[in-house]
C-alpha cells in the first residue's frame, strides 16, 4: 500500500499522522518495516526518527528522492508531503498512491482552507482521498460534528475515527518514539485512535 499524507496548512498533525500511519502498516508487514518517505522541506519526519535512541524507532525514514530506488523493497510506503500543496501537487500525489489522507483540525480558522483543498480535489476528479480529523480538543466535539457535516454536504469522505489532541503525541515526537511507547497515561488512547484510523485506511484504499 502507498499512502500519502498532505495538508493545506501547518499545525494539523500531518507528520504525526504520517509517522503513525506508517507504524500501523508496519505491523502488517512480517518481513520488512514500512518505509516512510519524507517529502517536506522541514524534514520533520526525519528529525523525529533521529531523536530516537538506537533501535527505538521501528521505521525506515528516507528522503522522497529515494522513492524510485526503494519502492520495490517495501510492501507499505507512507509519504509525508510538503505543506500547502498546489493543485498540480495534489493531482500528482493522488495519482501516485492508493489513498491520500488530508488531516484537518476542527476549528473555524482551518475550515476555509480545507474547503478549498476538497474543492480542488473534486475539480480534478480525484476520489481516492479521505479527510482525517486531528488534534480534536476535549471541548471541540461540536466543532468536529459541524466539520463532519460540512464535509458530508460537499461530498467529501471522512474517517469515522478521529485523533484527539493529547500531550502524548508531543512526547512521542520529542523522544523519537511511536506514541504507544511513550510513558504517558494517555499513550494507549492516542495509539488506539491511529489504530482505528489505520483499519479504515486499509479498508478504504483503492
Amino acid at each position: 500500500m502507498i499512502l500519502t499524507v498532505a495538508s493545506y496548512k501547518g499545525g494539523v498533525g500531518k507528520t504525526t499522522t504520517a509517522v503513525h500511519a506508517a507504524a500501523f502498516l508496519n505491523q502488517l508487514s512480517k518481513n520488512k518495516p514500512a518505509l516512510l518517505l519524507d517529502g517536506d522541506s522541514t524534514r520533520n519526519a526525519t528529525a523525529w526518527a533521529q531523536r530516537a535512541k538506537a533501535g527505538a524507532f521501528p521505521l525506515r525514514v528516507e528522503p522522497i528522492d529515494m522513492a524510485a530506488k526503494l519502492a520495490r523493497e517495501y510492501p507499505h510506503i507512507v509519504i509525508d508531503t510538503g505543506q500547502r500543496p498546489s493543485a498540480a501537487d495534489l493531482e500528482a500525489a493522488a495519482e501516485g498512491c492508493d489513498l491520500l489522507v488530508i488531516p484537518a483540525v476542527p476549528s473555524a480558522l482551518d475550515t476555509d482552507g480545507l474547503g478549498q483543498t476538497v474543492r480542488a480535489l473534486q475539480q480534478l476528479k480525484i476520489d481516492n482521498y479521505k479527510v482525517l480529523l486531528t488534534r480534536v480538543a476535549p471541548d471541540a466535539a461540536r466543532q468536529a460534528a459541524d466539520l463532519r457535516e460540512l464535509l458530508r454536504s460537499i461530498g467529501a469522505p471522512v474517517f469515522k475515527a478521529e485523533i484527539p489532541r493529547l500531550k502524548a503525541f508531543e512526547k512521542a515526537a520529542g523522544e523519537g518514539l511511536i506514541v504507544d511507547a511513550v510513558d504517558d497515561r494517555q499513550a494507549e488512547r492516542a495509539w488506539a485512535a491511529y489504530e482505528a484510523a489505520g483499519h479504515e485506511l486499509k479498508a478504504g484504499a483503492r
